[in-house]
């Protein structure tokens, strides 16, 4: 591909100087500093220095240059490279949308991943993804009329994306075979950036949740159904057709119940909400998960015994997880996540029952932003991939 004229030619000064502002605004927005343990996005010039591997005296220049064109903002500190950076909320704002089977969420954030404004309301299961979508741009205009208008939007789905198109009509059938990017962005007018729900969850967790400073996580989000989002080096990780994580299709018993992909015995039909609704059906019918913890934490048994064998169908996934990619530390999201210990001691004991030695002591540990999480991470998306350019006179 030829060279824009207007295109600074590589390994040119303006090239270098280019390439070192979007060092520093990187990790101004966090998407280099996944290590760091504050999410406020401020740094002292000493701290981007660090974080950078620029000379002082370089960044000093490239926060004088990205302060003239609004792009950030400083406040007084000891000393000139002690004040504080961050970006300017002129920057621009970001949308994030996370659909589920029987919801939506929408939120509003700075380019740093904050959230600004979020809602969430109840769609009926199996919805169509033209009802789903007017009603996540209803909730985006309302938010936008009081925050201002979005640049990109980063949006979740409950299934396997590949090249932003849902191929499993079982999974989630009212978005099967459709152009996911372009039906949103000709809902929403702007660009969209698609990924599946567990993945933004992972990303999430690695930059504001409890996955901070592991350079390799796995995100498990147990709901409706059961997926994983991976991090490994600190990137998410898709797999070459954008289907990895997909372990709630592991099969944990081939002579097992019928699974709605198709197959018997998947770690999804003993682990979902749905399971766990029903081994209670003739105790507790018409109920809801709430009310299944609730009754547990009460002392029944019954609840108690539906969460120990769900965890412990889960711990026998998990230890497939950590045999095979190690990771440091196992994050578990979603609506089942409310169980909290009820669900993960018995996990743990599963996972030590059925893991290498080596690895069965992996911690693993309850989501920190729970069912935020991959709302969380669609506005993290979009804030990645929204383009800062230096206007340069």
């Amino acid at each position: 591909m030829p060279r824009r004229r207007s295109d600074p030619a590589p390994g040119s000064t303006s090239s270098l100087r280019n390439a070192n502002q979007q060092r520093v605004l990187d990790v101004l927005r966090g998407s280099a500093t996944g290590d760091r343990e504050d999410t406020e996005g401020e740094f002292t010039q000493a701290e981007l220095a660090r974080a950078t591997g620029l000379a002082p005296a370089t960044v000093s220049n490239i926060v004088r240059e990205l302060a003239a064109s609004g792009l950030v903002e400083t406040e007084a500190g000891s000393g000139r490279r002690g004040s504080s950076v961050r970006l300017a909320r002129g920057a621009g704002l970001v949308g994030g949308v996370d659909f589920g089977h029987s919801h939506v969420a929408v939120a509003v954030g700075d380019l740093t991943g904050r959230l600004l404004a979020e809602s969430r309301v109840r769609l009926e299961a199996g919805h169509h993804h033209t009802e789903a979508l007017g009603v996540a741009g209803s909730m985006l205009d309302a938010m936008v009329a009081d925050h201002g208008r979005v640049r990109h939007i980063g949006m979740g789905l409950p299934a396997p994306v590949t090249n932003d198109v849902i191929r499993s009509s079982a999974i989630f059938p009212g978005w099967e075979g459709v152009d996911s990017r372009a039906a949103a962005e000709k809902q929403f007018g702007i660009p969209v950036h698609v990924e599946n729900d567990a993945n933004l969850g992972a990303l999430a967790e690695h930059r504001q949740g409890v996955g901070r400073g592991h350079d390799s996580s796995v995100f498990v989000k147990i709901s409706s159904g059961v997926g994983a989002g991976i991090i490994i080096d600190n990137q998410l990780f898709h797999g070459s057709g954008g289907s990895a994580g997909e372990i709630g299709h592991l099969t944990v018993d081939e002579q097992g119940p019928l699974c709605r992909c198709g197959s018997r015995g998947c770690l999804e039909a003993y682990t979902s909400v749905e399971n766990v609704l029903s081994m209670m059906s003739g105790q507790l019918p018409d109920t809801d998960l709430d009310t299944i913890v609730a009754a547990a934490r009460d002392g029944n048994v019954s609840a108690q015994r539906a969460f120990e064998d769900a965890g412990l169908h889960l711990g026998w996934g998990l230890a497939n997880i950590v045999n095979l990619l190690n990771p440091s530390l196992v994050v578990v999201g979603g609506d089942m996540a409310r169980a909290g210990e009820l669900l993960l001691e018995s996990a743990r004991i599963g996972l030590r029952r059925h893991a290498l030695d080596s690895v069965a002591l992996t911690p693993v540990l309850a989501s920190e932003l729970g069912e935020r999480a991959s709302l969380v991470g669609a506005v993290l998306l979009a804030a990645e991939r929204t383009e800062l350019v230096v206007e340069h006179v």
